[in-house]
């Protein structure tokens, strides 16, 4: 029987890169690999098949010479196996297989390293004036910190750690996996490369103990609901001589009676009657900093805007700060008296007559009634 094509048995071109051939060659690996189809004879010839075809073509002085006779001289033919060059082109393609089948890419004779503490989020919650201004405030953060009784290591004394003998300090384990060998975590110290003999009395070998931590905090003027200030080796502790976690103050900020923010301006709303409205008056409104008085021009509308310039919130980054706007609004009485409702028939009465002798004065209504008529008729 003729022998298959061995780009054919690849599923690639005649003119594929090196590239190209290492990412047929480790898709197909991983299909067919003996350990994820065990007991399955065709998945393994396969497999030899696949690996037989790409010890050649990964070799470039074996491919030359196949591409030019079709086959590959005595004593260059099994792929990388066993063959004069070793591994051939295989050697840059296991580290990928390895990875995907056992989650490892550690390398063996390396010291193992400590584990990173956990990061930590603490949410704060401020007045609408301290985000405005900025405060220095404590804070009591629950952690993980160092045992100071046995400085971190867990034993009871120095003599009380010893080397893994499994993997002799390096928390690395060597497996077999068929003609792959990897390294994996050490199953007897967990990677830590040490174990101890006599835990410390205080945290059970765990290195760590629970503790409330103190610790200041510089809200920066400026901050609104969301930020989050990151306060860096402030976290949890690491394990086995690894660094600290980081903190994260997550910013909440509590609803003011008065304002409302939009990025740098703050908006408030006031009340004021129909006399002061219509004749004008100076009103007090509160600001961030204290009462201010505000004048309103007499015939001014219910809704209407007012603008005080570095009234708002200070910038975070740079100098400046940004408006606030009062917004003033008409509130009409709910209770007369007689007197009251006597003047009022008497306003009415002359109203009447100065929007027929002049209607410039209601914009408003005289639009409305050109629309009415021009609806209606």
């Amino acid at each position: 029987m003729a022998k298959r094509d061995l780009y054919e048995i690849l599923g690639v071109s005649r003119s594929a890169s090196e590239e190209e051939l290492k990412k047929a060659y480790r898709k197909l690996a991983l299909k067919f690999h003996p350990d994820r189809n065990p007991g399955d004879k065709e998945s393994e010839h396969q497999f030899k098949e696949i690996s037989s075809a790409y010890g050649i073509l990964s070799d470039k002085a074996k491919r030359a010479q196949y591409d030019q006779f079709g086959h590959v001289g005595e004593g260059m033919e099994g792929g990388g196996f066993g063959s004069q060059t070793g591994f051939g082109g295989f050697g840059d393609v296991f580290g990928d297989i390895f990875s995907d089948f056992f989650g490892a890419s550690g390398k063996p004779g390396g010291r193992a390293r400590g584990m990173r503490g956990s990061d930590l989020q603490y949410n704060l919650e401020i007045s609408f004036e301290q985000a405005a201004f900025g405060v220095t405030t404590e804070v009591n953060i629950p952690r993980m910190e160092e045992c100071h009784l046995c400085s971190g290591s867990g034993a009871r004394s120095s003599k009380d750690v010893e080397i893994c003998q499994v993997c002799n300090g390096t928390g690395q384990q060597r497996i077999q996996q068929g003609f792959f060998s990897v390294s994996t975590t050490c199953g007897k110290c967990g990677g830590q490369g040490r174990v101890i003999k006599h835990p410390c009395s205080k945290c059970n070998g765990a290195g760590r103990l629970r503790n409330f931590r103190k610790l200041k905090v510089t809200i920066p003027a400026g901050v609104d609901a969301g930020s989050r200030l990151k306060l860096s080796g402030e976290g949890e502790a690491g394990m086995g001589g690894g660094p600290s976690g980081d903190l994260y103050i997550a910013i909440e900020v509590r609803p003011h009676p008065f304002f409302r923010r939009e990025e740098f301006d703050i908006f408030c709303e006031v009340p004021i009657t129909f006399a002061q409205a219509a004749l004008g008056s100076d009103i007090v409104v509160p600001t961030l900093e204290g009462k201010v008085e505000l004048k309103i021009p007499s015939g001014s509308q219910s809704g209407r805007h007012f603008r005080l310039r570095g009234k708002g919130i200070p910038h975070m980054r740079g100098s400046g700060r940004g408006d606030q706007y009062v917004q003033v609004n008409v509130e009409t009485p709910s209770n007369l008296t007689a007197r009251q409702k006597e003047l009022l028939k008497e306003f009415a009465r002359e109203e009447l007559k100065n929007i027929s002798a002049n209607q410039d004065n209601y914009p408003l209504m005289r639009k409305f009634v050109t629309r009415l008529k021009e609806m209606f008729g």
